[in-house]
């Protein structure tokens, strides 16, 4: 059995059911919020179990989330043939305000955001009794909190338009304010970073000590220039993506096939990483991220009784064509898992000379069997069987969650300098050539803005819904309009749920 220290130290905060239930006496859930019950705020050492409950929120994802989020894009299909419709209707931009991933999403990142809220107003009870170093360190932890809040808002407002802004543990008269526009809740996140950044470590997440992986100042960085980037706003962009590149702290993971796996956690081209883990044991507390809907129903593993998935996330026939036409490899081998049936459709839509990694075995050993739900499945939210801990058969068990990375951040900046933003250190080629020199691709120079976005389907395909927001950005809606669907401006949001318009202040 591990003490909390060892575990906040070997496997960061991200945080086991035993560090949370070590702490129940002092920071429980209860109903939505964080209890306040039995805490002493005279005591400083128990102002970092707000912080630590604040990131366990953020790692207890619905496994329907990252789907959702995700499966509009023409990088991916829903799959799950025979299951789901209203999810499979959703990715051909078919919306029913009824589907529960819809209310799903929206309850549980309002649930987390109160939390967060309540996290903040512990903070600040510590600090009323805090001195010195102790006050510093609460500021640095409702920073923190802040920068996770901020994610939450970026999914809510890019998924749906108008939303709420909600800074309290006791929202009615923040709902009854009614909802702020896009654009002010973008704004909202600005600020907010704008702020913390000040109080945050000047590290990455992995140099830091206290809690490795942990947000940083450069979490914060992300997030404004992502804020600034939906905004339409360059310099924004430039500015804040410049000076995560201009502290020479990240560089991107050698190896992009291993980065999505247990080798490539907490590297240096993390930036926020939402971490899972069994410590290394065959029984006993686990926490976990669901990843069998990424996965496929049938395959053959490598490691003896390793569990399949579901088939709910398909990398999309337009999307592996895009990167066989480039003649990719080390991108396209990592992002897809192949099966058979799937390699035959390609070869009958025209592929007939497929390289040789185009195969239903993995590098690592693992042979993904026919299925019925769908052809391919993602290969970045794979796990290889033999990575998983003895006695651990869960798909995909212990795998982190990567949520932004170095290149991402590379080339935002560099999609901004094509757009008339003007940088300090690299240029744009220079950007988009680091990514490019990993996956083993040639340079490029004079790069535009249809080559950095082309690089960002390549690099980010799969990755949060990342290229259905891009081609919103652009009003491409020709890329979105593709193997039968058809999309236009009134399919950019998901209407609001059903049960949220019957109980709140909400248009539609």
């Amino acid at each position: 059995m591990k003490n909390s220290r060892n575990i906040l130290i070997r496997l960061s905060l991200l945080v086991s059911a035993l560090v949370i239930s070590s702490c129940t006496d002092k920071l429980d859930v209860q109903e939505g919020q964080l209890s306040t019950a039995d805490i002493d705020y005279t005591d400083a050492r128990g102002m970092i179990e707000p912080l630590i409950g604040a990131y366990y929120e953020v790692g207890t994802r619905g496994w329907e989330e990252p789907i959702l989020l995700g499966v509009r894009g023409d990088d991916v299909n829903a799959g799950g043939l025979g299951d789901q419709q209203p999810l499979a209707d959703t990715d051909r931009y078919n919306y029913d305000n009824d589907y529960w991933m819809y209310n799903s999403l929206w309850n549980v990142h309002y649930n987390d955001i109160i939390n967060l809220n309540t996290a903040i107003l512990q903070v600040e009870n510590f600090m009323e009794y805090a001195t010195g170093a102790d006050l510093a360190r609460g500021e640095q932890y409702i920073a923190e909190i802040k920068v996770l809040r901020a994610w939450f808002y970026l999914n809510l407002a890019r998924t749906w338009s108008d939303v709420f802004i909600i800074t309290s543990n006791q929202p009615e008269e923040e709902l009854a304010q009614g909802v702020s526009t896009k654009e002010e809740v973008l704004q909202f996140i600005i600020t907010e970073m704008n702020e913390a950044i000040p109080n945050l470590p000047d590290q990455r997440p992995n140099e830091r000590t206290d809690l490795p992986g942990g947000v940083t100042m450069y979490t914060a960085y992300a997030l404004k220039a992502l804020a600034h980037q939906e905004l339409g706003e360059p310099q924004g962009v430039a500015d804040a993506a410049g000076a995560i590149i201009n502290s020479g702290k990240f560089s991107l993971y050698p190896d992009f096939y291993q980065l999505f796996k247990k080798p490539g956690e907490l590297s240096n081209e993390s930036l926020f990483e939402i971490q899972y883990s069994d410590y290394g044991t065959e029984t006993g507390e686990a926490f976990y991220h669901t990843y069998a809907p990424f996965g496929p129903q049938n395959w053959s593993p490598a490691r003896a009784n390793a569990s399949g998935g579901w088939g709910f996330y398909e990398p999309s026939k337009k999307f592996i064509g895009f990167m066989l036409d480039r003649d990719e490899t080390v991108r396209l081998q990592t992002s897809v898992l192949f099966t058979d049936r799937g390699i035959e459709e390609l070869r009958n839509e025209g592929y007939t000379d497929l390289p040789a990694f185009v195969s239903n075995e993995t590098p690592s050993g693992d042979v993904i069997e026919d299925f019925p739900r769908a052809l391919f499945s993602s290969g970045k939210h794979y796990l290889p069987s033999i990575q998983l801990t003895d006695g651990r058969n869960n798909y995909g068990a212990g795998k982190n969650f990567i949520v932004i990375r170095y290149a991402e951040i590379l080339l935002m900046y560099a999609e901004a300098l094509t757009n008339g933003a003007s940088g300090t250190g690299l240029t744009a080629d220079q950007a988009v050539n680091l990514v490019r020199e990993r996956a083993n691709m040639p340079p490029l120079s004079g790069v535009t803005t249809q080559d950095v976005l082309d690089e960002k389907f390549a690099e980010l395909a799969m990755e949060w819904g990342i290229r259905f927001y891009d081609m919103i950005r652009v009003d491409n809606y020709s890329e979105l309009s593709y193997d039968g669907r058809t999309f236009t401006a009134a399919d950019e949001y998901l209407p609001y749920p059903q049960a949220q318009v019957d109980a709140l202040p909400l248009g539609n």
